[in-house]
């Protein structure tokens, strides 16, 4: 899926959509966001050694994760976070970085669905984390 496929399925508009394409893999989720420079995120953490914010890297977790849910998302759905659990943050993620993510759903008791991932910079693992979310607005 490409950027404007995404958006079929995420809420997500302008500087929040934070995939530039994704696709269910066997019920994997792979989605991939470059890194420009330019993010509004970027501008104060921290100047002169920029970082993406761990809760941005959770944020693409998530978006990504919708993937999954494609079908289950109808016109008006807007999935949101209910938790995370677990969060390890390993590796920095700077400009320039390519990152993916792998998420898989856990198990999903409609609308709450419980999720893990990860981000991945090449071969270096970034961050790991558990994750629930609810499709709302149904």
């Amino acid at each position: 899926m490409n950027r404007e496929e995404i958006m079929k399925i995420l809420p997500h508009r302008d500087a929040m959509l934070l995939l530039d394409d994704a696709e269910n893999r066997d019920g994997t989720a792979i989605g991939h966001y470059t890194v420009c420079g330019d993010e509004f995120f970027l501008k104060g953490h921290f100047p002169g050694n920029p970082i993406v914010p761990g809760v941005i890297l959770c944020e693409i977790l998530a978006q990504s994760a919708c993937v999954l849910m494609r079908d289950l998302m109808g016109e008006g759905s807007l999935p949101v976070y209910t938790g995370l659990n677990n969060v390890k943050f390993r590796a920095p993620v700077k400009p320039g970085d390519r990152v993916e993510t792998r998420c898989s759903i856990k198990r999903a008791k409609h609308p709450f669905y419980f999720a893990e991932g990860t981000v991945w910079v090449g071969e270096k693992l970034c961050v790991s984390a558990e994750f629930s979310f609810a499709i709302t607005g149904e």
